[in-house]
């Protein structure tokens, strides 16, 4: 595995591993919980060791299929992101609850890397950046992040935290290209990861149709996904976190790291798509 710093003492693996659909979309739903259990296990033991997920997941179920997968690995080893919702953050005690409520689901003490999920206009971010405080004050958070923020509003979420926001979680990929336009520079200059949600277009990139990247993957000896996923990875301050229940496709998506793309077929996939 590859790793990017998230703070000059801590770094987290350029690949991990989202689980949105897991466990039901926005309601819950049971009938892959083993299935995906094994899944999140499997990649973990791959190495893959950022699990990516968010209260609204499936309605909590989601969190809950990270905390059974986790169960048989040392706690340490594995970082956990997952994500509060923005109906929770009206008041500083309902966000002091909605963390308690994903760490009983996930079953651990503590959450590695806390974020909001979307921006909410009618919560001053003072009071929620306070909460935050309070959230890695007492041990329950490690790290503070945000999703789906413009450039302004993390700056604004910034101003108003003693802790620095080490991630923005954002869609991007090939085909969705605008945090190119302000926010992964603003990101860079602060040293702030951005995190890439849906790298793959929701499978689009894994699929053949894209002249500059069938070109670019046969060139390398990759499938598709591979190569999308490392045009991002290159990136500095971006990390990706596909989404798979499949340990084939897992495996495939291990295949994204140890390797580079020529300059050249950079540039190339960066003016043809």
């Amino acid at each position: 595995m590859e790793f990017k710093n998230l703070t000059p003492a801590v770094a987290i693996p350029v690949l991990g591993l989202g689980t949105w659909g897991m466990g039901g979309g926005v309601k819950f739903n049971y009938s892959r919980d083993l299935e995906e259990i094994e899944a999140i296990q499997y990649a973990i033991s791959k190495g893959v060791t950022h699990i990516d997920t968010a209260e609204i997941y499936a309605g909590g179920h989601t969190e809950e299929l990270v905390g059974k997968a986790i169960k048989s690995f040392e706690r340490k080893k594995i970082f956990i992101t997952t994500k509060i919702a923005p109906q929770h953050l009206f008041f500083q005690n309902q966000i002091v609850t909605a963390c308690k409520r994903s760490l009983a689901r996930l079953g651990t003490s503590y959450i590695d890397l806390y974020l909001i999920h979307w921006p909410n206009p009618l919560s001053p971010m003072k009071n929620v950046m306070a909460a935050f405080d309070k959230l890695v004050s007492q041990g329950l958070v490690k790290f503070c992040g945000v999703s789906n923020f413009s450039v302004r509003q993390l700056a604004d979420a910034q101003k108003h935290t003693k802790n620095k926001i080490v991630t923005n979680q954002v869609e991007y990929s090939l085909l969705v290209r605008k945090p190119e336009e302000e926010l992964l520079p603003f990101c860079q200059k602060e040293a702030v990861i951005l995190t890439a949600y849906t790298p793959l277009a929701s499978g689009r990139l894994a699929q053949k149709g894209f002249q500059a990247l069938d070109k670019v993957a046969k060139k390398c000896g990759k499938t598709l996904a591979q190569v999308a996923l490392r045009w991002l990875i290159e990136k500095p301050n971006v990390i990706v976190i596909p989404k798979s229940a499949n340990t084939v496709h897992i495996d495939e998506l291990l295949g994204a790291v140890g390797w580079k793309l020529k300059k050249e077929d950079e540039e190339y996939l960066t003016s043809q798509l």
